[in-house]
């Protein structure tokens, strides 16, 4: 699988970016698409994850519950993150990951990704 992250920005406090990342390849091997983000010095973390066949079936972590929004165009095999409201907190790089393991729930670390995108420089200024 691969995966194509873009959409990244400056943009100011309040305001709004859409990253996208598209996947390409063994889309058959994809039952969950995660983004997370990394910001200097600091660990990575999950921001928002999506069921690749249940679309319905989100999760947000409570840094940006009712900010971000996942969603996934299935005809563009396109997972986007729609980010309002950012805060400078928000600042880090935003990487897109695949998780192909069955699980009821999502895997909050990273390492339970497989595949991983470049990442995405997201720059909230005050």
């Amino acid at each position: 699988v691969q995966l194509q992250a873009s959409g990244g920005g400056l943009v100011q406090a309040g305001g709004s970016l859409r990253l996208s990342c598209a996947a390409s390849g063994r889309t058959s091997d994809i039952l969950a698409l995660a983004w997370f983000r990394q910001a200097p010095g600091r660990d990575r973390e999950i921001v928002a994850a999506i069921k690749w066949t249940n679309i319905n079936t989100t999760n947000y972590s409570n840094s940006v519950k009712g900010r971000f929004t996942i969603s996934r165009d299935n005809a563009k095999n396109t997972v986007y993150l729609q980010m309002s409201s950012l805060k400078p907190e928000d600042t880090a790089v935003y990487y897109c990951a695949v998780d192909r393991v069955p699980r009821i729930y999502f895997a909050k670390l990273s390492s339970s990704y497989a595949y991983w995108g470049q990442g995405t420089q997201v720059t909230v200024s005050s």
